[in-house]
């Protein structure tokens, strides 16, 4: 230890030693940096900057070695080898990188050690190769203990040099472990030199072929002043691209991928903004929920590519149509918000909300189809609706709800009468859920009848809830809340068993229709369950009448087809309802197998006057009469109505003109009226011819 310290104190010049450590105390920050940057990567980059750090590593130890060597006080040394000089470079970056390599192989093995010791051994071999290339008036000695000692030392401080960083022992660990790597050179290299002796002799060497102390200090300047440079420009480049990269994925967080507008998470981001920037007296922010009308139709009958083509356009549409202060964003799907900053009461919102639905009407072609839509909006205001955020968008949200429940294609601001409404649509959603096993559920039923003899031919099955406590709640504001919440598929097969049940019990053979849900028809098991209510009640396939809406058939159009083609094949017929109001009705009919056409009321309630209903009277009629269809005309309420169906060859007909929906007993009161006035003497006949000929068969 006495050695060490006098080589240190009384045997370096102190200016170039401090020259040394400066070099090593920079280096070694700088190379355990780098080492860590190596760690975190992977692949090809991660080989750049074990390149990096192992140039930098052997950059440091090496221009430490030879200043501290040009800070050796000694008349004899002449100068250095430029081969050895050079080769010890070389050595020297080369085990650095390969410590470094195998020690950032993985995250948790004793490849770190070994990659640690290889370094250390690395150290000692520069060292002493450095020192061979050290010419002098003499010779060399070497204490034999020491130079073991040196090398041990240095590997095993290397050890824990790459430890520290790679196990990440301290939250400073690069700290740490950069004092490590100057304690591991420093400590190597003087108790290396502790052991050194040199022995004057007269000898005879070129001097002018060696490199002196000037033009070795001036390799190492140059040396790692362009190493440092190297790794200033460098750690620019990754900080310029860690920046752009962070840019890039904050910018992805924050925007949607398809439109490029803010996404939710934008949105909501721009929303806290408009709230906390300063607003002017009596003014604040709007905040406008926007869902498109028909969109989920334009993506089943053109395709996703054409979905995606309306809902860049309506972005860009809209966007255009902004100014200062105001954004659109998309929460998924077909929902939209958009928000106006500075607004000073409903008038402003309104008119915002009006120039993007505005906006939004704009013509859209894809493949030279109109695919433009329309939007329902509805928008709440801060401070006066609310100051929290998440609520103003619920409350956009529930107004531009009531936006589509007034007719779509309209603007709505929220008031809290829409609150009242909503806990009322819940509570609603409750008591439905428990209406069958109270028993508060009932099946009317519609007559259909023949245009020309007014005889039944068949009946529809309708819903009818009685609540206890609110009464008597219709099905265009229960159905609705039934499919919102799933139940529609439990009503829809309680209604079907209720009807089967009770028609298998009439005196003639009645047809009686039932209405399918969207959501039943997209079961795959409903025709199995359709299968076992019939086999339960008894009730003739036949008799079975299932109405289908194009809009509940169009969303999953092939497994719609092929549930359809399950309950034909059970005997059930198929009708399309709603006939006229769909969006392809004519490739609806050309692709399914349809018993009956229903012709929506909006069409007959001015047939005897309107000739553009008469027109599209006719049209259907010849189209049924083509696919040998039969079409049965809804909405009958007059005798005119009824007159002008007769005259267009209509023979099957539904409405309040004969009678509006009733209980099941009613229906048999009238039915049996039928029965008395002659209209079922035919049935009665052939059933009495179909007994006897049973009767002779047996006998």
């Amino acid at each position: 230890m006495q050695k060490l310290f006098n080589c240190v104190v009384y045997l370096h010049d102190p200016i170039l030693l401090a020259c040394a450590v400066l070099i090593l105390f920079i280096g070694s920050i700088v190379t355990m940096r780098l080492f860590t940057r190596a760690r975190e990567t992977r692949n090809e980059i991660q080989r750049l900057w074990l390149i990096l750090s192992g140039m930098i590593g052997g950059g440091t130890i090496w221009s430490t070695h030879f200043v501290a060597m040009l800070a050796y006080k000694s008349d004899l040394i002449l100068g250095y080898d430029l081969a050895l000089t050079i080769v010890s470079l070389v050595i020297v970056v080369c085990t650095t990188m390969l410590g470094f390599a195998i020690a950032a192989q993985k995250s948790d093995s004793f490849l770190i050690e070994i990659g640690g010791a290889v370094l250390g051994i690395g150290i000692s071999s520069m060292h002493y190769t450095g020192m061979a290339a050290m010419k002098i008036q003499g010779g060399i000695q070497w204490d034999t203990p020491t130079v073991v000692a040196s090398v041990l030392l240095g590997a095993l401080i290397g050890i824990v040099c790459v430890s520290i960083t790679a196990r990440n022992f301290t939250k400073h660990h690069n700290h740490w472990s950069a004092a490590a790597f100057i304690v591991a050179v420093a400590l190597m290299h003087f108790t290396s030199m502790s052991g050194l002796t040199l022995i004057p002799a007269n000898m005879s060497i070129e001097v002018e072929k060696l490199v002196s102390d000037a033009a070795l200090g001036s390799g190492i300047i140059v040396l790692m002043g362009c190493l440092y440079l190297t790794t200033f420009i460098t750690s620019m480049i990754d900080m310029k691209n860690e920046s752009a990269t962070s840019e890039h994925y904050k910018y992805l967080a924050l925007h949607d991928p398809l439109t490029g507008i803010p996404n939710r998470h934008g949105c909501e981001k721009y929303l806290k903004d408009f709230i906390l920037a300063p607003l002017p007296d009596n003014h604040g922010v709007a905040v406008v929920g926007i869902d498109l009308d028909r969109f989920k139709s334009i993506n089943d009958v053109h395709g996703h590519a054409a979905g995606d083509h309306l809902l860049k356009s309506i972005s860009a549409h809209v966007s255009q149509n902004l100014q200062p202060g105001e954004m659109i964003g998309r929460f998924g799907g077909d929902e939209f918000v958009a928000l106006k900053s500075g607004v000073s009461g409903k008038s402003d919102a309104s008119e915002f909300a009006e120039r993007i639905l505005k906006a939004i009407r704009q013509p859209i072609m894809w493949n030279d189809a109109d695919i433009s839509t329309k939007a329902s909006l509805g928008f709440s205001m801060f401070p006066w609706d609310s100051e929290n955020p998440i609520k103003l968008l619920e409350q956009a949200d529930l107004a531009m709800y009531h936006a589509k429940s007034s007719g779509k294609d309209c603007v709505v601001g929220y008031n809290k009468a829409m609150d009242s409404a909503n806990r009322e649509r819940a509570t609603l959603a409750t008591a439905l859920a428990s209406a069958i096993e109270n028993e508060e559920l009932t099946v009317h039923y519609q007559l259909q009848n023949d245009a020309q003899t007014r005889k039944i031919t068949g009946v529809e099955a309708l819903l009818r809830w009685h609540n206890p406590a609110r009464g008597n709640i219709t099905p265009d504001v229960f159905i609705p809340i039934a499919e919102e919440t799933g139940f529609i598929n439990e009503l829809g097969t309680w209604v079907l068993r209720e009807a089967c049940t009770v028609a298998s019990k009439w005196s003639v053979p009645i047809k009686v229709a039932v209405n399918v849900a969207a959501k039943q028809l997209a079961d795959p098991s409903f025709a199995d369950i359709v299968k076992n209510v019939l086999d339960e009640t008894g009730l003739e396939p036949s008799r079975l009448e299932l109405e289908v809406t194009e809009s509940g058939i169009i969303g999953d159009a092939s497994q719609a087809l092929k549930i359809i083609k399950k309950l034909k094949a059970l005997g059930v017929l198929i009708a399309m309802d709603d006939y006229g109001t769909g969006y392809s009705t004519l490739a609806t009919l050309h692709n399914f197998p349809f018993d009956k056409i229903k012709i929506d009321r909006e069409f007959i309630k001015d047939i005897d006057h309107n000739e553009h209903s008469a027109a599209i009277l006719k049209s259907t009629m010849i189209l049924g009469n083509s696919l040998k269809i039969p079409v049965l005309a809804e909405g009958v309420e007059t005798e005119a109505h009824l007159s002008a169906l007769s005259n267009e060859g209509c023979q099957l007909v539904q409405g309040f003109l004969f009678g509006k929906p009733m209980p099941n007993n009613m229906f048999e009161d009238l039915l049996a009226q039928q029965i008395r006035d002659g209209l079922w003497s035919d049935h009665f006949e052939e059933a009495a011819k179909t007994n006897v000929v049973t009767l002779k068969a047996i006998a």
